[in-house]
């Protein structure tokens, strides 16, 4: 069945444009398969596909224009293990965050969350004039000594959390969407992690477009491939 959506695939057009809607509906996959009639081992496939798409969408974003940018890193994964908080703790993911403010998020699976790990991303995305928001954690320490001369901290330890447009609730409040939407699947094999937090991204900065056209247009330049 010819499908310009998919290559090789067995589903039509018409439902491959049903399961699309559904999935930017954030319906999940089992009642997708209930209302289509498709095996949920073939919406999960197609779901992971869809997925990758997004990914690849997004790691090719272009870098933010000079604004006002909040940065933040969060951790994800099991509930604390007992004896064992703060940054870093045993058993989960770390991730780092960029906001544009009134813009766009950006999210990195990263090794740790030092200097060293945190600079080349931040290099990449944000243009030296930015004005740059963080907390207190020292990786941000140096900020200014790799050209970013307007840097603003908020000391969250001091019970500070917001001083004028000195914040950054923006990306903190990011960080609560997505663990609340992820809570959802209870529990993300660890090697499909990148792709949920690559799918929260996405949703984010689609928030005020249409996200199932974007899609559609994305996937029919470059179709799926399901094998």
């Amino acid at each position: 069945m010819k499908n310009k959506y998919i290559i090789r695939s067995r589903i039509s057009e018409k439902k491959f444009r049903e399961i699309l809607k559904l999935f930017c509906l954030d319906i999940e996959a089992k009642k997708t398969s209930q209302i289509t009639g498709i095996s949920r081992y073939t919406i999960n496939h197609l779901y992971d596909k869809i997925r990758e798409r997004i990914a690849q969408d997004c790691e090719q974003a272009s870098p933010f224009e000079t604004g006002e940018i909040e940065l933040d890193e969060s951790y994800f994964g099991a509930r604390r293990v007992r004896g064992k908080r703060g940054r870093g703790a045993q058993g989960k993911t770390p991730v780092f965050g960029m906001l544009k403010r009134n813009g766009k998020v950006y999210t990195q699976v990263v090794k740790n969350c030092s200097m060293q790990e945190l600079m080349p991303i931040i290099e990449q995305l944000a243009q030296k004039d930015s004005s740059i928001f963080t907390d207190g954690f020292k990786s941000y320490d140096g900020l200014a000594n790799y050209g970013y001369k307007r840097h603003y901290r908020i000391k969250h330890g001091e019970n500070q959390f917001a001083d004028g447009r000195n914040h950054i609730n923006g990306i903190e409040n990011f960080w609560g969407l997505a663990k609340v939407r992820l809570s959802k699947f209870r529990g993300i094999h660890k090697n499909k992690f990148y792709l949920h937090l690559k799918e929260c991204e996405f949703r984010y900065n689609m928030r005020d477009k249409n996200m199932y056209l974007y899609l559609l247009k994305l996937v029919r330049i470059s179709p799926l491939k399901l094998s």
